[in-house]
C-alpha cells in the first residue's frame, strides 16, 4: 500500500502515527543515521519515490517527541524497527498487539528487534525460531579475491532456472518453501523483478539434466550508495568447491562499479563457513542484525 496518514495515538512521552508521503524525507534522514543498518526501509521508500504508485507493501509507523520523527517502524510480511528508542518501542509493540500479528519475522538491528520481540512474546504465540545475533558485515574496498568471471546478472530467459535455486535457497534457509514447487505466483514475480532490473547474480554451468545454476545471489535492497547481498546460495553438491568466494567477489565489484560504497550483508553467527568466506572476500563486521521467526 502507499504510505497514507492515520489518526494519531499519544502519549505523555510522545505521539504515534502512520506516516504519510509528506514525511518521507524526515525518514529518510533518520534512516540515514545508520546507512547500513537501515537500508531495508530507505530503500522501500527510494523505489516509491523512483516508480510514484508503487505498492509499498507495508506502511510505516513514525514515533514524534516534540513534533519530530526521532523513531520509525516498517509494519508489512516483517517488522522492521529504525533508529527505535525504549519509548517508541513502547509504542510499536502497543500498536502490533492491537493490530494483531500480520507478519512472519522481526528483523534489523539485534538490540531493538530483540527488545521489541520482548514487550511482544507474552502475546505472540508461534515463534519458531529466534536468531538473536546474525553479523552485519560490509565490504567496502575492492575484493580481495579474484572475482569468478563466469558470475553474470541473470536474463529473464533464465527464469525458470532461477526460480528453483531461490526455492531451494528459501526452503534451506528458512524451513519451508515460499511457493509450490514450480514457484509460482507472487513468489516467482519478485524473483522476476529482481532478474528484470539487474539485482540477480548467477553462475550457470552444465548439468547431468541441462544447465544449472551453480552459484546465486540477489540484491535484495539498493540505496544510491548502499546495497544489500541476499540468498547467496550453492547447490550442495557443488559445495567445496571454490565457487562461493569468487561469486560473492564478482557481486561486489559488478556493484562498486554502479558507484556504490557499500556491500553488505548479514549472516548467522554459527554459519562459520560462510562468515570466513565472507571475510576472505572484504567483508567486515560492522553490528548485528536478529531475526525472530514464525
Amino acid at each position: 500500500m502507499s504510505l497514507t496518514n492515520s489518526a494519531a495515538r499519544g502519549s505523555t512521552a510522545g505521539t504515534l502515527r502512520v506516516l504519510g508521503g509528506p514525511d518521507a524525507p524526515a525518514l529518510l534522514r533518520l534512516c540515514e543515521r545508520d546507512p547500513v543498518a537501515n537500508l531495508f526501509v530507505s530503500a522501500r521508500l527510494l523505489g516509491l519515490v523512483a516508480r510514484p504508485g508503487t505498492d509499498l507493501g507495508g506502511q510505516v509507523w513514525g514515533w514524534f517527541e516534540d513534533g519530530e520523527l526521532v523513531s520509525a517502524c516498517w509494519a508489512g510480511a516483517n517488522l522492521v524497527p529504525v533508529e527505535a528508542t525504549p519509548a517508541a518501542l513502547d509504542a510499536f509493540a502497543a500498536q502490533a498487539r492491537a493490530e494483531g500479528r500480520r507478519c512472519s519475522s522481526l528483523v534489523g538491528p539485534a538490540e531493538p528487534v530483540l527488545a521489541l520481540w520482548q514487550r511482544l512474546e507474552p502475546h505472540w504465540r508461534g515463534v519458531r525460531e529466534v536468531r538473536a545475533h546474525q553479523p552485519l558485515m560490509v565490504c567496502d574496498t575492492e575484493p580481495s579475491v579474484r572475482p569468478d568471471p563466469a558470475v553474470r546478472r541473470a536474463t529473464l530467459r533464465e527464469l525458470d532456472l532461477v526460480v528453483p535455486a531461490c526455492v531451494a535457497m528459501f526452503t534451506e534457509e528458512i524451513g519451508y518453501a515460499p511457493a509450490p514447487p514450480d514457484g509460482g505466483g507472487a513468489y516467482r514475480a519478485r524473483i522476476a523483478e529482481l532478474v528484470s532490473t539487474g539485482r540477480s547474480f548467477v553462475r550457470v554451468d552444465p548439468g547431468p539434466a541441462g544447465p544449472e545454476v551453480v552459484f546465486k545471489a540477489e540484491l535484495g535492497a539498493v540505496s544510491p550508495k548502499v546495497v544489500q547481498v541476499q540468498g547467496v546460495w550453492v547447490p550442495p553438491h557443488r559445495r567445496g568447491q571454490g565457487l562461493s568466494e569468487p561469486g560473492m567477489a564478482a557481486v561486489v565489484e559488478a556493484a562498486r562499479a554502479d558507484g556504490v560504497q557499500h556491500v553488505s550483508l548479514y549472516v548467522n553467527d554459527y554459519n562459520a563457513r560462510a562468515l570466513a568466506a565472507y571475510r576472505r572476500v572484504g567483508f567486515r563486521e560492522v553490528g548485528a542484525f536478529a531475526t525472530v521467526l514464525f
